[in-house]
């Protein structure tokens, strides 16, 4: 009986920590997202953002260095790589 309780009550434990990870991984992909939105909204409204990571990624972008440019950039902003493409592609114009 109570090995049954205790099953139970483990089983709801990992069912209960799995929705809460699953749900923060979500919800850090959206901010992932929404950070990378915003970015690429001040740098069209040539806004400068203060973070030193996304100097960097731009230095890289203007001296040529895209890999670099991109992998900096999906480290600091969390962004996939076809977005972080397009952010560091639109760096260069």
């Amino acid at each position: 009986m109570y090995t049954l309780i205790g099953l139970l009550v483990v089983l709801v434990g990992l069912t209960t920590v799995a929705t809460v990870e699953s749900r923060a991984r979500r919800l850090e992909r959206r901010m992932a997202r929404l950070e990378h939105k915003l970015g690429l909204l001040l740098h069209h409204h040539g806004v400068e953002d203060d973070d030193p990571a996304l100097a960097e990624v731009a230095a890289l972008a203007r001296a040529g260095r895209h890999v670099p440019a991109i992998k900096k950039y999906r480290e600091a902003t969390g962004a996939g790589l076809l977005e972080a493409k397009q952010a560091v592609d639109g760096l260069k114009e």
